[in-house]
């Protein structure tokens, strides 16, 4: 199918990216759909049914126990007092740690009945956040108890298996050709790269939002109009791809992890973050209809054996940079160069299977005239002597010649 023909956008509906409990705050799929508010009121009712199970088995157990051991009632009855002593010790030494961290983070206040504004609350919970994972940061990014790095590799293959992807497939409603347009876009791929070397989530975060609002310029520029959110997606899943940004799963799973939970359910920059989450899923459920494409291309396409940038190189307007044209056709030979280096491959295996097969074929005639006619070997006839020689027990020569003197 010719990738002028019109193409149907990219479009996610602002209902899909809130939190299916329909609070109206942002989901987030590492939370099954939920935000974080409602993920922790699901999760702790799981919790609690299997605390609840796991009591009831241990009831269960510590009953048979006591029937299979009645007649040592008064050792048992020891051991019970001593084990529900070390419980009581256990018990009040959690909650003793529990009420102490719920105090420090409580927004209660401290200092009589002056309450804390929450703007204020906010700014100390992000002073403690930095300190925190500042400190924490190498044990607790990408840590080996989880599949993270792996995570980050398959993205990574993914991405790069994408590289042949063009805005246009994507419907990006961006034209590079705009000299403030690419600056944009670099500065965006900039930004979703640098997220990797900050340490702090709401850093990570920040850098998220820089990106996105480069992606906003970039649009209003390109259409002279502010952006809607049907251009802001396909516009960062191009800028994903082009970027390629490295441990992209282990960024948003730290993000997910360790950021203030309000900062991921409002604002923009929830917003943002749920738009980069969708953009990721998006491209790894990537396939041919996704792109309007037919299967066959997209599986050539995905191969390598050829590039769709060869069918638009017709369609360059004249205006469009040198440089750019330049660099699409240096693209273009290289993927011919493949494609003939291929070939060559493809033919020389299959030259030198053949030329396997010849000497095969060539041993095996050899070996089977070798059995149908034996060679024999026979020893060798002793040599004749000569006429002149020394050699007077050859009988078989005629005496030698004696010279004779005649009388004249």
């Amino acid at each position: 199918m010719s990738l002028k023909s019109e193409r149907r956008g990219i479009h996610v509906d602002q209902s899909d990216l809130l939190c299916k409990k329909g609070c109206g705050y942002y989901g987030n799929p590492a939370w099954q759909g939920f935000c974080s508010k409602c993920w922790r009121e699901e999760y702790h009712k799981a919790r609690q049914k299997q605390i609840q199970e796991d009591w009831e088995l241990a009831e269960r157990l510590q009953r048979e126990e006591e029937e299979a051991f009645a007649s040592s009632q008064s050792s048992q009855g020891a051991q019970s007092l001593t084990f529900s002593k070390f419980e009581e010790k256990k018990t009040n030494e959690k909650t003793r740690k529990v009420t102490t961290v719920k105090k420090f983070f409580s927004a209660s206040s401290r200092v009589g009945s002056k309450k804390v504004p929450p703007e204020r609350v906010e700014k100390i919970m992000d002073q403690i956040e930095k300190y925190i994972m500042t400190r924490l940061y190498k044990y607790v990014f990408c840590p080996e108890t989880t599949d993270d790095e792996k995570k980050d590799l398959a993205i990574q293959k993914r991405i790069r298996a994408l590289r042949w992807v063009t805005p246009q497939m994507l419907c990006v409603p961006v034209n590079e050709d705009i000299p403030e347009v690419s600056d944009m876009v670099v500065k965006a791929i900039t930004d979703i790269i640098e997220m990797d070397s900050k340490r702090v989530p709401r850093d990570k975060l920040a850098c998220i939002t820089k990106c996105s609002k480069h992606i906003f310029n970039a649009i209003k520029i390109t259409k002279n109009e502010p952006a809607s959110a049907d251009d802001f997606l396909p516009t960062l899943i191009y800028i994903v791809l082009k970027g390629n940004p490295p441990r992209l799963q282990s960024n948003i799973q730290y993000i997910t992890r360790f950021c203030n939970p309000s900062r991921l359910m409002t604002g923009e920059d929830g917003y943002y973050f749920t738009n980069l989450c969708c953009a990721v899923a998006f491209i790894e459920k990537l396939d041919a209809q996704s792109l309007n494409l037919s299967q066959e291309d997209f599986d050539r396409y995905m191969s390598g054996q050829t590039s769709p940038r060869k069918q638009e190189a017709e369609s360059w307007s004249p205006d469009a940079c040198l440089g750019v044209k330049q660099m699409y056709k240096n693209l273009d030979l290289l993927s011919q160069l493949n494609e003939r280096q291929e070939r060559i491959m493809n033919e020389a295996k299959k030259l030198e299977k053949d030329l396997i097969d010849w000497t095969d074929g060539i041993a095996r005639e050899v070996q089977d005239i070798v059995e149908k006619y034996p060679l024999e070997i026979k020893p060798p006839n002793q040599p004749l002597a000569a006429i002149d020689s020394e050699n007077v027990e050859n009988d078989k020569l005629p005496p030698p010649l004696q010279p004779q003197v005649y009388a004249g």
